[in-house]
């Protein structure tokens, strides 16, 4: 069985907004979410992070305030005792025909590069059509959250292949407690 999870991360680790979060003081994270991160990583998970950040080709922010969000991040998942095994993210924008942004696989694909390990049967938790799309096209098993753009997402696509979950929070629980059933 794969312990490899793949999360997005605006909408699922952190509060969205659809004029983009921009700054370091913009992201913050989803009450619960970075807890669920450390419980995951403690019980043996490899936590990764694939996300699209057209921002950056939008002019919106720069690749260092990314990084330096990703370093707020890191800092308050270690601080809870976990641990991000990497970030990969698209700096791209939806007409750049990379092949990194979701639903693509590049980003998928650095991280099995990256931690020398497959993803498919990894899990793949998104808050967009996007992300499922990519998950399918990977081998993972989709998840989505209704946090973010999820519930935006389920009405939108009321069929969609994926299991549901309220947000990461309900997610980690749910594997976790399927985890000590096993």
């Amino acid at each position: 069985m794969s312990k490899l999870i793949i999360l997005d991360r605006d909408g699922v680790i952190n509060q969205d907004s659809d004029s983009y979060i921009k700054t370091v003081e913009e992201w913050q994270p989803i009450p619960g979410s970075i807890e669920a991160i450390a419980k995951l990583s403690q019980a043996g998970y490899l936590i990764t992070v694939a996300t699209n950040q057209s921002g950056i080709a939008r002019g919106l922010f720069s690749e260092k305030t990314l990084l330096a969000m990703h370093e707020k991040m890191l800092s308050m998942v270690s601080e809870a005792k976990g641990k991000i095994e990497c970030i990969v993210y698209c700096p791209h924008g939806p007409d750049d025909a990379c092949d990194c942004r979701k639903p693509k696989t590049g980003l998928i694909n650095q991280i099995e590069s990256t931690l020398k390990t497959s993803a498919i049967n990894a899990w793949l938790v998104g808050d967009s059509l996007r992300d499922i799309e990519a998950a399918e096209k990977a081998g993972c098993k989709p998840i989505l959250v209704k946090s973010g753009k999820g519930q935006r997402t389920l009405t939108a696509n009321p069929a969609i292949k994926a299991e549901i979950h309220d947000d990461l929070a309900d997610f980690a629980e749910a594997l976790l407690s399927q985890d000590h059933k096993a």
